[in-house]
């Protein structure tokens, strides 16, 4: 994986100015989940989770990183039932977390120096969850028949940020299982979000129904 320090988008906005532009996206989707057990157990375009673990996953990121700005360990050992722990609040409290890590990634130096167990460029590891965030929230929101509200299809600072960090990381993702091969697209009529959903192995153009027949 390159860890040279990832460029600036032509925004000069900081990882958590992204990141707020993240969560602002992520909560319309995120309160509107739905909360019975049967369509908690759709599919997603994560091949690996349905909507409640995928949701678990990202609640966890989510917390992680925060210690991850600050310098301090994370733990990714295992992923609890935040559903469970929260019960029906457990919407609220995933955005109350998200809300902590734009400040948390805000603070004096937290995109300076290193960070994580492998020793990162902390802008490194804040691209990630800044990925995370974005394409999960865009997961969900496709999993559940929801929009996702995404920025200027060619200029949006997140997808310029994130396509150069995806680019950088792709050879070392796709070897650790991270990433799956990337999707082909029409590079002619595909906007650049649905270029950086190819690139991390999604198919952009994925819906429940065409999942669940091929689960049948």
């Amino acid at each position: 994986m390159d860890t040279s320090r990832t460029p600036s988008a032509p925004s000069g906005l900081r990882i958590s100015g992204l990141l707020a532009l993240a969560v602002e996206r992520a909560a319309p989707v995120v309160r509107a989940l739905p909360g019975d057990a049967g369509r908690l157990g759709a599919p997603t375009p994560c091949a690996d989770y349905d909507v409640r673990a995928l949701v678990n996953h990202l609640f966890h990121v989510v917390v992680q990183f925060q210690e991850l700005a600050a310098k301090r360990d994370s733990d990714f050992s295992e992923t609890p039932d935040y559903l469970a722990e929260h019960g029906a609040d457990w919407r609220e409290r995933l955005l109350g977390e998200a809300d902590r890590l734009v400040v948390a990634w805000g603070e004096p130096g937290a995109d300076e120096g290193t960070t994580g167990a492998m020793d990162m460029p902390a802008e490194t590891v804040g691209c990630m969850v800044l990925l995370d965030l974005t394409v999960h929230a865009w997961d969900l929101a496709r999993a559940s028949g929801q929009e996702y509200a995404q920025g200027d299809p060619e200029g949006d600072p997140v997808v310029t940020r994130l396509t150069a960090a995806v680019e950088a990381m792709a050879p070392m993702a796709r070897k650790m299982g991270v990433f799956g091969e990337a999707v082909p697209v029409d590079e002619a009529r595909a906007s650049a979000f649905e270029r950086l959903l190819a690139s991390t192995g999604r198919d952009p153009y994925w819906m429940p129904d065409r999942a669940r027949a091929a689960r049948e």
